[in-house]
């Protein structure tokens, strides 16, 4: 069979591959007929680029939301006879309510109640989209709901017999089964329970994720991710006929503590007897040996990698993996059962050579040709299909089927010409992360799901309307960054040769593949500070938004109605103006999950793009995003350090053993898996470093008083001698400050800035500062008002105690020894908890120390990995992926001539209220921004009451979105919620705006003490 056509057919894709190996393509621009959005990872995306291409959202149809789509489509599924697609969501998908009019017979009036944090049931499912493939265009036939899902979806391929597909459930642990009844497909039956009681790890769910259906129809498997197992599922009984731990430990007690089988993703099967299930965590596909109500492991294949998807060839002899982190194909010879081919697919070498190792294409699905030459590759990274031609190696049946003898009888066969080796020889613009891909059979186009978009403003973050002088609840808007970023469907015609060269160059543009070395600015500005630099002092933060800390600055594209914590941060005020102002940087996560990764290794891997919306969502699934897996401290691979770490931890063996992390990302190099972090790079380069804070353990702090694993916070741990962190991370053990207390609410930030100033002052002494110094300093998250210590318990005490500690690290450093020769970086680790009228992502940053301008605003697009790739130009340090190391430095931010610089810090007048230990007030300080900043803005009872049912054990465990209607309910009390100003320069003018804000919150003064 050849590919689709003689205009795009294998006949030409060897011009194609020539014409990128010369790299005479890459010569003159990239296509630019479609308008490219710039994304909060500094990346750019061109959906639209490819002639004929048509991308579009994924409406659902609802009834009462007619505009509404939905987010993360994560796979799709080819029915047998080619004509129907099924695409799968599993992300967030959750619509908040309205408010409803109800008539009060007290008073004879219609009032509103405002069901504050309740979800519409009939509007916050997953989906299954059914697509007619019998035109040239997908056609939208029918939409199914489903309550939750996770990556699970397959058809039978005995129609005959069974004309049924299956949708896993995901955290409710069972199986759907739908027929075709009266023309539409309807679920047949209750689903098929798998019955596990609970995930592995603490406080675990389960998790159904990959399916397979046995070629004869009879049998289907299912991808336990949270219990390292596969169930078997007789379908004519309906029910589970076995299940397999695939742990080697689990199957042989002389195995115990040997790692393997763990986060089963995806399985398919090879003949009604065999199968193959990816591993993420342990980096293998395992062998099964399958019985009719039997499963064995017969054979482990390791993979330098983390496979998610595979699909087999029509031969059964060629296993294809895509493997995340080591952004490869693995090709797998099922007779030798190994891995015979390792293909990165980030791009063909010609475009991007990446000499480096440079990680982060995230490839996660493929779809193969109907000949079986080509392979179609989702990179979610990249924002790209790769385009591989398979070698011979990887062709095991070339010229032996009937296609091929066909083609060889007409002497237009081609095999012998065939390269050894597979190669990438071209790449497809897509939208913001694809991680699904299919071929229409009917018109050969290529079709492409992605699981998010720019979310654009957010204004109505948090929402309310005018309620005259009644103090309401915000009305749902649904305008949280994960409700905003929504997926999408490419369809496009498959491009011929001359044309795929043009999207490769602009997938290369898009990536910055084909950038030049920096300008000579860049190179002139890092080389000096290289040069001076000598300390850099990183600072996380927690969650806010550009407008919601800095809206009201009298310079800036800033909202000074949305401006609802700029009373409590008049030091951030005071940096933006004394230094730079950067009123145009995006945070590159979009919340914790992600943005802690974002903020310190330069990127995601796949599987933690698709755990962040179930987890947030509350469809299951654990926070894996500071070394914890299933809240197990993986950072300890020996069980008896688990337990003196964490006395909860489960006495087993076979429980995720050793340092092996899900979610972390591998450095450059092909032995530093899990190594892809700012503390990795810095230790390579033989530079030293110290940790406060950063990838702790942190369920300790919220264990039972009496339990063995609950920790005290005295306000002086180290003269108390209570240990205070464990890290999860092996890499920063040795490097911890173990009395610096991480991610808690009820401690205040002042403390912590103590105990960095007891270290600080020490090496201030013997002039030993590390090089490389990793500061969390969170309170700006803000939660946990009843059990706060020391009056610090409440919005606004928290938002001052947080600017006032990193205000205090900046003073001490201004007046040290090391204020000439340190640059101290300052971020928000996500900007999820606020609106902003720009963009959900556009956050807070600074930069302060020796050679930042002064009294400037910075307008240019700088985000996360900008940051990142600046420090790592500071201080000599190599590159951590694909994203930090294709992007500019921060050049803008720097004056090499002004080496002078100082700061002071402020009190907030509202901290004067807490019992923290402050400085004496001086008279003529100009503590506020605003007239209200002296008083409290509700008590702490009063946030208690309106975020009861909140949990704030670990980041972002919320209703974010029910989080921030209250935040705005009690810190603009009476006041409508600001119109929208969707994306408005709002540089000008700024004058009348302001003098029209602080007369509002003047007014509003009056109802703070409610």
């Amino acid at each position: 069979m050849r590919l689709f056509s003689p205009v795009w057919g294998w006949v030409a894709l060897p011009v194609l591959a020539g014409a990128l190996l010369s790299g005479d393509s890459l010569a003159g621009q990239p296509l630019e007929k479609a308008q490219a959005t710039v994304l909060s990872t500094s990346k750019r995306i061109t959906p639209t680029a490819a002639p004929g291409a048509q991308f579009g959202a994924l409406n659902p149809g609802l009834k009462d939301y007619p505009d509404y789509t939905a987010d993360h489509a994560v796979n799709s599924a080819l029915s047998p006879d080619g004509k129907t697609l099924l695409v799968l969501t599993s992300g967030y998908n959750r619509v908040y309510a309205p408010p409803v009019k109800t008539f009060d017979k007290d008073t004879g009036k219609f009032t509103f109640v405002y069901p504050t944090g309740k979800t519409v049931a009939s509007a916050s499912n997953e989906y299954v989209f059914i697509y007619a493939l019998t035109d040239a265009r997908p056609k939208l036939t029918q939409v199914i709901q489903v309550p939750d899902t996770f990556s699970g979806i397959a058809w039978n391929p005995d129609q005959a017999a069974h004309p049924e597909f299956y949708v896993a459930g995901g955290v409710d642990d069972d199986v759907h089964v739908y027929r075709m009844a009266g023309g539409t497909w309807r679920e047949a039956g209750a689903p098929i329970a798998l019955e596990h009681k609970a995930g592995l790890g603490l406080a675990d769910k389960p998790m159904a994720a990959g399916l397979a259906v046995s070629p004869d129809g009879s049998r289907l498997m299912v991808a336990n991710l949270e219990n390292d197992s596969v169930s078997l599922i007789d379908l004519a009984a309906r029910k589970v006929v076995a299940e397999q731990d695939l742990r080697p430990g689990k199957i042989d007690p002389a195995k115990h503590g040997v790692p393997g089988g763990e986060y089963p993703f995806d399985v398919v099967f090879q003949g009604n007897d065999k199968a193959y299930v990816s591993s993420l965590r342990d980096r293998e596909v395992d062998v099964l040996k399958i019985a009719p109500s039997a499963i064995a492991v017969t054979g482990r294949i390791r993979l330098a990698g983390q496979p998610n998807h595979m699909l087999l060839d029509k031969s059964g002899k060629r296993l294809f993996v895509t493997s995340d982190n080591s952004d490869t194909l693995d090709i797998i010879d099922t007779g030798d059962e190994r891995a015979i081919e390792h293909v990165r697919t980030v791009a063909p070498p010609a475009v991007f050579p990446d000499s480096a190792g440079l990680k982060g294409a995230n490839p996660n699905n493929l779809a193969l040709s109907p000949d079986g030459r080509t392979l179609f590759v989702t990179d979610g990274g990249t924002n790209a299909v790769a385009i591989i031609r398979l070698g011979r190696d990887a062709l095991p049946l070339a010229g032996d089927d009937d296609d091929d003898r066909a083609a060889d009888a007409k002497g237009d066969d081609d095999d012998d010409a065939l390269p050894a080796a597979s190669k990438v020889v071209g790449l497809i613009p897509t939208g913001w992360y694809p991680d699904a891909v299919a071929i229409n059979p009917q018109s050969g186009h290529l079709i492409v799901l992605n699981a998010k978009s720019p979310p654009g403003p957010n204004a109505g973050h948090c929402n309310t309307e005018s309620y005259k002088r009644v103090v309401g609840p915000c009305i749902p808007k649904n305008q949280y960054v994960l409700q905003l970023e929504k997926a999408g469907m490419l369809d496009l015609p498959m491009p011929d040769g001359a044309t795929l060269a043009e999207l490769t160059r602009q997938v290369a543009a898009n990536n910055a593949f084909n950038r030049p070395e920096e300008d000579a600015k860049d190179r002139r500005v890092m080389a000096f500070l290289h040069q001076h630099i000598h300390h850099v002092i990183y600072i996380v933060r927690e969650n806010r938004t550009y407008d919601q800390v800095l809206g009201d600055l009298d310079e800036g594209n800033g909202d000074p109605s949305l401006a609802i914590l700029g009373p409590y941060a008049p030091n951030a005020h005071r940096w933006a103006d004394q230094f730079v102002d950067l009123d145009n940087f995006y945070d590159s996560g979009e919340a914790s999950n992600t943005g802690w990764d974002w903020s310190t290794a330069g990127r995601t891997n796949d599987y933690l793009e698709k755990n962040a919306p179930v987890n947030y969502a509350g469809r299951g699934l654990t926070y894996p995003s500071e070394g914890a897996n299933r809240n197990i401290n993986v950072g300890y691979g020996d069980l008896a350090q688990r337990r003196r770490a964490n006395p909860e931890t489960p006495d087993d063996p076979d429980l995720m053993p050793g340092t092996a992390d899900v979610a972390a990302l591998d450095g450059p190099d092909a032995n530093e898996a899990g190594q892809g972090y700012l503390w990795n790079s810095a230790l390579r380069a033989g530079l030293s470093l110290r940790n406060y804070g950063f990838f702790g353990d942190l369920t300790r702090y919220f264990a039972p008083e009496k339990s063995a694993a609950f920790v005290k916070m005295p306000h002086d741990p180290f003269a108390a001698k209570v240990r205070q962190f464990f890290p999860t991370k092996a890499a920063l053990r040795e490097h911890s400050d173990p009395y610096f207390r991480g991610f808690d609410n009820k401690y205040p930030d002042y403390w912590r800035y103590r105990e960095w100033k007891r270290e600080f002052d020490l090496y201030a002494a013997h002039r030993d500062l590390p090089t490389l110094n990793l500061v969390r300093l969170m309170h700006d998250h803000f939660g946990d008002f009843s059990d706060a210590i020391d009056g610090v318990n409440t919005i606004a005490t928290e938002m001052a105690d947080n600017d006032y500690a990193v205000a205090r690290l900046i003073q001490d450093v201004a007046h040290s020894p090391y204020a000439r020769d340190t640059l101290i970086f300052v971020i928000e680790d996500d900007a999820q908890a606020g609106a902003d009228h720009v963009d959900a992502h556009r956050s807070v940053g600074f930069v302060v120390g020796p050679y930042v301008k002064h009294h400037a605003v910075v307008s240019t697009h700088y985000t996360t990995v900008n940051m990142l790739r600046t420090m790592e130009e500071v201080l000599g340090m190599k590159p951590l992926g694909l994203n930090d190391g294709l992007a500019r430095p921060m050049s803008d931010v720097f004056d090499t001539g002004q080496a002078d610089w100082t700061y002071d810090a402020v009190v907030p007048k509202v901290l004067r209220t807490t019992k923290l230990p402050l400085p004496p007030q001086r008279v003529a300080a100009n503590d506020s921004v605003e007239p209200c900043a002296g008083k409290s803005m509700r008590s702490a009872a009063y946030w208690a009451r309106a975020m009861r049912g909140q949990d704030f054990t670990q980041e972002d465990h919320l209703d974010t979105p029910r989080f921030n209607a209250a935040l705005w309910r009690g810190l603009a009390p009476g006041a409508p919620y600001p119109a929208a100003r969707n994306d408005v320069d709002l540089r000008k003018g700024r004058a009348a705006l302001l003098k029209a804000h602080f007369r509002k919150i003047a007014q509003n003064c009056t109802v703070a003490s409610r």
